[in-house]
């Protein structure tokens, strides 16, 4: 497979609403932006990769005494409301992929006319789930276009990983957000020198895929 991949970083409720369990400041204004990333994608077929926080309180990021680097508040608990992705980018029928391990070797099969992609995760960076990295291999994107919160955390562990595995990488300003104005500052200059396209909703829904 190839072309581009639609990466949607944990757009789940309790990061996006501001009365989520850990809001984003001002993730709700990203939404439109969001919203026209996941529709140009299902009107163009593009594959809709989506990672999502599956906690439980036993997990180690949880904690009542959290830093906000590697600890965090209880938050996209399992089967809660906040867990669920918000209306806006939510997917119909996807594939879901715990940290439970498939044999790499079976994962071209169960990706086969699958458009929507789920990788759960237990930690801020979607490459924790084992199967991801088969993941990306079956599909072998040309250019990952990425989008979602927090820019400065999970955004952040998603794009090193794809650039330190040789990925072009598009990141859409518009459709995301941080959490700390100084981190984001030194993210984002981290990741133009990694050779980083930054980009907007409008742009990439003007583009084919």
């Amino acid at each position: 497979m190839s072309g581009a991949l639609l990466w949607d970083v944990d757009t789940q409720v309790d990061f996006v609403h501001a009365a989520g369990k850990l809001p984003v400041p001002d993730a709700e204004s990203a939404v439109p932006a969001m919203a026209r990333l996941v529709r140009w994608a299902e009107e163009r077929s593009v594959t809709h990769l989506a990672t999502a926080d599956d906690h439980e309180l036993t997990d180690p990021e949880i904690s009542d005494e959290p830093d906000f680097e590697t600890t965090f508040p209880p938050h996209c608990l399992r089967g809660t409301p906040g867990s669920a992705r918000i209306p806006e980018t939510a997917q119909h029928d996807p594939l879901p992929l715990s940290s439970t391990p498939y044999p790499p070797g079976l994962v071209p099969e169960l990706v086969e006319g699958k458009r929507e992609l789920l990788i759960l995760k237990k930690t801020y960076s979607a490459f924790s789930n084992p199967n991801l990295d088969p993941l990306l291999a079956t599909l072998d994107p040309d250019e990952v276009i990425l989008f979602g919160v927090a820019t400065d955390v999970c955004n952040h562990a998603a794009i090193m990983g794809l650039l330190a595995r040789g990925r072009r990488v598009a990141f859409v300003e518009d459709a995301s957000r941080g959490l700390s104005p100084e981190r984001v500052a030194t993210v984002l200059e981290q990741w133009r020198a990694g050779g980083v396209r930054f980009t907007t909703s409008d742009e990439v829904t003007r583009q084919a895929a």
